[in-house]
C-alpha cells in the first residue's frame, strides 16, 4: 500500500495535469497498481481540511458485480458443464460416469453433469455419458468474462442465475470525484504539531502554521493500566499463594466477588495440579493443609485483595523462561477489600510491593535490602521480628524507633 504522502503527491500531480479527477477508480500508483480507495480517503481528507483546502472531493457510490473465486476460475478455464462435455470422447461409447468422476473430481463432475443434461449437450447410455451435439458454446464462461470486464450484465436473469450458483455477487464500491481547492498547490506545507523550545527562543511560533487538533480522533491507547478483572481469579489471589480455601479472608466479608461473569477457567493445567497437591497433601517440605482442594473455589472471579496476586503470576511466568535471569519487580497498584468505610479504611486503596528473584538469596539479603530502603527514606534504628504469613516463609515485621 502506498504511503499517505505518495497518494497526496499522486492526487496533486494528476489534478495539475487534468484539473479534475472524475473518478479515482482510474488512479494507479507508480508501479501500476490500482489505488486503494480507503487509503486514498485519508490522503484526500488531509489535503481538504479547513486550514489547507488544497483539494475538494465528493464521494461516488456504485453497485458493481464482482466474480467470486470460483467465478474467476470458470472465467479463466471454462464452466463445469463445458469440462464435462469436453471430457466425453466423440463416438457412441462415450465415457463411464465413474471414469468422469475420477478425471474431473466428484464436485465438478456432479455439477457439470446436471448442467450439461439441462443444456441438452449430453445423454445417458446405460452407465455411460455420450455427446448429444457436435460442439458447444460455453455461455457461462462468456457471461462471467463480460461481468468481470464491465461490472454488470445486460440480462438481469443471468446475473440472478449466476448469483444463485455463487459465481458472482453484488458489491458497493466507493470512489471519489476530486477537483482543485482554493489553496491548490503542488507543494504540501508541513504543519507544526507542537511548540518547541527552539520555536519559543527564535519567535518562530508567531508565524508557524500549526496543525489543528482533531478532538474527534481516537487517542493512542496507554501502555500502562490494570489487569482486566477476568485475570484476577481466586487462584492467583489465594491458591497460588497457598492461602487455604477455608481462610476467613476469602469469604464475602473481605472479598469482592464478580457476579457476571462469575468464574475463570484459564489456568496453566500442570501448575494448577501442583498447587492442588501442595494444598491437599503437601510437598517441597510442607505437609499441606490436609483438605479436599476444590477447583470451583479457585475459579471464582474477584477483585484482587492484594498486589501479591500479580507478583505470583509474574513469578510463574518468570519460571517458564528457558534461561533464568535475575529480576526486580515493583508495583504500586489498587487493591479492593469489602470492609466498612471509616476514617482509616476504604473499600479500595493502594499497595506498594517489590519482588527480587535470584538464586542463592537468603533472609540476610532481605533484611539488608529493607534496611537500605528505609535508611534512604530517613528511617533508622530498625528492628525485625519473626511473623507468620500463609504465603511467605520466612516472614518478618519491621519496627522503627522515632525520636519524636
Amino acid at each position: 500500500m502506498s504511503s499517505t504522502e505518495e497518494l497526496q503527491t499522486l492526487v496533486l500531480t494528476t489534478l495539475d495535469e487534468r484539473s479534475t479527477i472524475s473518478n479515482t477508480k482510474g488512479l494507479v500508483t507508480s508501479d501500476n497498481q490500482e489505488v486503494d480507495q480507503l487509503a486514498l480517503l485519508g490522503a484526500l481528507k488531509s489535503l481538504s481540511v479547513e486550514d489547507k483546502e488544497m483539494v475538494k472531493y465528493e464521494t461516488i457510490e456504485e453497485e458493481v458485480w464482482l466474480l467470486t473465486d470460483e467465478g474467476n476460475e470458470i472465467a479463466n478455464k471454462g464452466s463445469h458443464e463445458a469440462k464435462v462435455f469436453n471430457t466425453i470422447p466423440i463416438g457412441e461409447e462415450g465415457i463411464a460416469i465413474s471414469s468422469l468422476r475420477e478425471i474431473l473430481g466428484d464436485e465438478t463432475a456432479k455439477i457439470g453433469q446436471g448442467k450439461a443434461f439441462k443444456n441438452k449437450w449430453v445423454v445417458k447410455n446405460g452407465d455411460n455419458l455420450v455427446r448429444a451435439v457436435d460442439s458447444i458454446i460455453d455461455k457461462t464462461q462468456i457471461d462471467l468474462e463480460a461481468i468481470r470486464s464491465t461490472g454488470t450484465h445486460s440480462d438481469p436473469k443471468i446475473l440472478s442465475e449466476l448469483r444463485k450458483r455463487k459465481l458472482c455477487d453484488k458489491h458497493k464500491v466507493i470512489s471519489y470525484s476530486v477537483s482543485k481547492g482554493p489553496k491548490f498547490s503542488l507543494t504540501i506545507e508541513k504543519q507544526a504539531r507542537d511548540v518547541t523550545f527552539e520555536m519559543l527562543q527564535s519567535g518562530e511560533w508567531k508565524e508557524a502554521n500549526f496543525k489543528k487538533y482533531n478532538f474527534d480522533a481516537l487517542g493512542i491507547p496507554p501502555s500502562g493500566g490494570h489487569l482486566h478483572p477476568l485475570m484476577k481469579s481466586s487462584f492467583w489471589n489465594f491458591d497460588s499463594l497457598f492461602q487455604p480455601q477455608q481462610h476467613p479472608a476469602r469469604d464475602a466479608h473481605d472479598t469482592f466477588f464478580l457476579k457476571d461473569p462469575a468464574v475463570c477457567t484459564q489456568f496453566p493445567a500442570e501448575y494448577l495440579e501442583r498447587v492442588k497437591e501442595v494444598h491437599s497433601v503437601g510437598g517441597y517440605g510442607s505437609t499441606g493443609y490436609g483438605y479436599d482442594w476444590k477447583i470451583e473455589e479457585a475459579q471464582k472471579l474477584i477483585l484482587r485483595t492484594h498486589t501479591t496476586a500479580v507478583s505470583s503470576f509474574m513469578l510463574y511466568n518468570l519460571a517458564q523462561q528457558k534461561e533464568f535471569k535475575p529480576v526486580k519487580y515493583f508495583s504500586i497498584d489498587r487493591v479492593f477489600r469489602n470492609e466498612t468505610v471509616d476514617a482509616t479504611h476504604l473499600a479500595e486503596f493502594h499497595q506498594v510491593e517489590g519482588v527480587i528473584a535470584d538464586k542463592g538469596l537468603t533472609l540476610g539479603d532481605l533484611i539488608g535490602f529493607i534496611n537500605t530502603f528505609f535508611n534512604k527514606m530517613g528511617v533508622r534504628n530498625l528492628r525485625f521480628k519473626p511473623a507468620y504469613n500463609p504465603y511467605t516463609e520466612p516472614s518478618m515485621e519491621i519496627f522503627s524507633y522515632h525520636e519524636g
